[in-house]
């Protein structure tokens, strides 16, 4: 059987950009494939990522079957369309749609979402706005490039959202992040959390950008004055992380 290798961030300098076919016997698992791509490799860059099986997390125990897409995810540095659309913004009389996510190749408007987000209902509005600044580690930065597994990010941030409306009791979540390019001063991800009470909406807030910082699938590549580098990431949460112990790899 063959299966769809999607890698990502500094796995592609690892392994090559772009879909990977890999052949494999039937009844293979997550860790029969990384022990086959490991083979003749340094495999260090393996530690700490997480596998997906057609845009789902998954396990080494997981078994493959023929047309699988299987995602290679290092840590995370951390859609739909909608981003653009702020008609009624600061209408106190329109209320807003529960869930707002967006993964957007074109500048947020984090002025305009905050205030489409406000409902006469609400006693608070809480906003993340996540920019781009000038340095990292004391190097100048000059811009950074983002890249998502785009199908998946979309389906996790759609499911922080509804999480954060049942656990904290909040009215209205916007998750926004930015792809592609960015500039100094620009807005990478805008969290906008709407409630009748500050306390949720802050608790709500924090916990979203946590959360999507450690599990959803978004990698940055920073530019610096003198190179460019992968960043490497948050660390993903343990029921996520692939377990090299569990992988047997041939050198």
């Amino acid at each position: 059987m063959n299966v769809r290798v999607l890698p990502f961030g500094v796995l592609k300098d690892w392994l090559g950009a772009g879909p990977q076919a890999v052949e494999l016997p039937a009844g293979a698992t997550v860790a029969g494939l990384l022990a086959l791509l490991g083979q003749g490799r340094s495999v260090p860059l393996l530690a700490g990522i997480a596998v997906s099986v057609n845009a789902e997390f998954a396990t080494p125990d997981t078994v493959l079957h023929d047309g699988d897409e299987v995602g290679l995810l290092p840590p995370v540095s951390g859609g739909s369309a909608g981003v653009g659309n702020t008609a009624g913004a600061g209408n106190s009389a329109q209320l807003s749609p529960p869930v707002l996510i967006a993964l957007t190749r074109q500048p947020i408007d984090s002025a305009a979402l905050a205030a489409s987000a406000k409902h006469g209902s609400d006693g608070a509005v809480i906003v993340f706005d996540g920019i781009v600044r000038n340095n990292t580690r004391s190097r100048p930065t000059l811009f950074l490039d983002y890249e998502a597994y785009e199908e998946m990010a979309a389906r996790q941030m759609s499911q922080l959202a509804e999480q954060a409306l049942a656990r904290f009791a909040v009215r209205h979540v916007t998750l926004v992040h930015r792809l592609g390019r960015l500039l100094i001063g620009e807005t990478s991800v805008l969290i906008v959390v709407a409630s009748v009470h500050r306390a949720p909406a802050f608790d709500a807030c924090r916990w979203l950008i946590d959360t999507l910082k450690s599990t959803v699938p978004i990698w940055k590549k920073e530019t610096f004055a003198d190179g460019a580098i992968w960043a490497p990431g948050e660390p993903f949460p343990p029921q996520i992380a692939v377990n090299l112990a569990e992988v047997a790899y041939e050198e």
